[in-house]
């Protein structure tokens, strides 16, 4: 009989074999995502950290109207935002997918028009995709659908293969509305989409899935059909 190796011997293999697997994770699978600001509240909180389904685009799906997706920075959204400094033990566990990256320029909004959508904003709102008023009750308490400010009065059509996003706290977001005078008129490419944000995980108390509200799905939203 082969004599069993002690157990000290075997954690090493096993110490690899668990990163290959948290690395398989990551890349395939689900990642971490830390939410940077208050853009998404209250839906979101700064701080909190949601798993994001990165297993479904490899499929061939796309992100739909009301998902709440990540995405990398379409056209230096972010250019003047810093970039927070971490250690070599958060380096680390953010390689394998155990800790939010700090370093990669990504951002979360919710998805409201998708390619071939017309949306409008008017006014204080409601939104409307494709002529249909959303009833929006996750928008921030004592925000309106729609800013006021010239960004926020507006009339687009997204072209196939990108995707229009906003952020639930309207008047704190600098979402597409506010970029459309720039390279890609404020539209996200679906190319740049890491993944859908399907679960909020920490803190434990805020634990929760991420639906897609029922006002997306309601009768003659989707020209597609």
């Amino acid at each position: 009989m082969r004599k069993q190796r002690p157990f000290w011997q075997e954690l090493p293999l096993l110490v690899v074999i668990a990163l290959l697997l948290a690395l398989l994770v990551k890349t395939f699978l689900l990642q971490a995502f830390s939410i940077p600001s208050d853009s998404m509240q209250n839906t979101l909180q700064k701080g909190d950290r949601v798993l994001v389904d990165k297993l479904t685009p490899w499929f061939g799906s796309e992100p739909e109207r009301g998902e709440v997706v990540v995405f990398h920075d379409p056209g230096e959204w972010l250019k003047n935002e810093p970039t927070p400094r971490t250690n070599a033990v958060q380096k680390a566990l953010s390689f394998i997918g155990l800790m939010p990256s700090a370093e990669e320029k990504d951002l979360i909004k919710r998805v409201v028009g998708v390619g071939g959508d017309t949306v409008e904003c008017k006014g204080a709102g409601p939104l409307k995709v494709n002529g249909k008023a959303l009833d929006e009750p996750y928008v921030f308490p004592g925000n309106t659908a729609c800013s006021t400010d010239p960004g926020g009065q507006f009339k687009v059509t997204v072209p196939s293969g990108h995707l229009w996003v906003m952020g639930d706290h309207r008047q704190a977001s600098g979402d597409s509305r506010y970029h459309q005078h720039e390279p890609g008129a404020g539209m996200v490419p679906v190319d740049d989409v890491v993944g859908r944000a399907v679960v909020v995980a920490w803190p434990v108390g805020r634990l929760d899935n991420l639906p897609v509200p029922a006002t997306f799905g309601q009768a003659g939203i989707d020209v597609r059909r």
